[in-house]
């Protein structure tokens, strides 16, 4: 078992790796803010634009608490309302960013963000945030293309929490000079 769960984090490391940088840096920005991890402000505020952008985020990730709670267990229309409205809500949000490229990188930050029991429910909420008017042709064209089929039609889904959750991490001075 501790071998497939070591298997599962590399995989889960190794797909992390494969996002640009930009993708990277949102994914552990939202990651501190929907986790309450650091201050994100302080961390990942570069400039007023971004700032802005930071507190509007954690403006809408507050409902992330209850969001967790409601997800529903099973298909039944009384239950999706209430949890894939304030969904896909924050999905939009995220997509309008410009920093989530793909299913796959939204995939892999709302995994860490709301549990692995999120997971039938993304393709939804992706799709239709996705195609909202407020992103760019271009970006709602690429996103859209960016599902494969299997995803979007996937009649199962895994249950195993995520592993690796992405942090920042300080740039360590390779040089080899001892500090004075």
């Amino acid at each position: 078992m501790k071998q497939a769960e070591g298997v599962m984090t590399l995989a889960e490391m190794k797909e992390f790796a494969s996002f640009g940088a930009a993708t990277q840096r949102y994914v552990r920005r939202s990651l501190d803010i929907g986790l309450d991890r650091d201050d994100a402000m302080e961390r990942w505020s570069r400039d007023v634009v971004e700032a802005a952008s930071i507190r509007a985020q954690a403006r809408l990730y507050q409902v992330l608490p209850e969001l967790r709670e409601q997800v529903p267990d099973d298909s039944g229309l009384d239950a999706i309302e209430p949890f894939l409205a304030p969904l896909m809500t924050l999905t939009a949000f995220d997509l309008g960013q410009g920093r989530l490229t793909s299913f796959a990188a939204y995939r892999f930050l709302y995994e860490r963000l709301v549990g692995a029991e999120v997971r039938p429910w993304l393709p939804s909420a992706f799709c239709a945030a996705a195609a909202l008017p407020h992103l760019h042709p271009e970006l709602r064209r690429k996103l859209l293309q960016s599902i494969s089929e299997a995803a979007a039609t996937a009649s199962g889904w895994s249950n195993r929490q995520p592993a690796f959750f992405p942090y920042w991490v300080e740039k360590v001075d390779s040089s080899g000079a001892l500090p004075a």
